[in-house]
């Protein structure tokens, strides 16, 4: 298994209740294994018990870039919540632990 930061960086930024994760990665080459694995389904089960909203998912092929808006995820806002650190920096950190197959498994 690969994490997804061994092939991959991400940026985040958070509005309101909605918190946006770009997962950039570091070779094209390594774009259509994001697309393959990290999809809005395995982020929603990533992100489950923290974000209660929709995981929505924006493909960039030419960045070699996804783009996903987490919504109901900061607890009211950044500005709102009484958590600690809830705000997009710490997703990103959580979303590059995610792992995916190695590029030669076929499962």
């Amino acid at each position: 298994m690969t994490l997804l930061r061994d092939i991959a960086h991400a940026r985040t930024g958070d509005k309101g209740d909605t918190c946006n994760i770009s997962l950039i990665a570091f070779d094209a080459r390594d774009y259509p294994r994001l697309v393959a694995h990290a999809t809005p389904e395995r982020v929603r089960l990533l992100f489950a018990g923290i974000a209660n909203g929709d995981v929505t998912r924006y493909e960039l092929p030419q960045l070699a870039a996804l783009n996903f808006v987490i919504t109901g995820a900061l607890s009211g806002g950044v500005t709102r919540s009484l958590a600690l650190d809830a705000h997009g920096k710490s997703f990103s950190g959580l979303l590059l632990t995610m792992e995916i197959p190695d590029e030669m498994d076929t499962h």
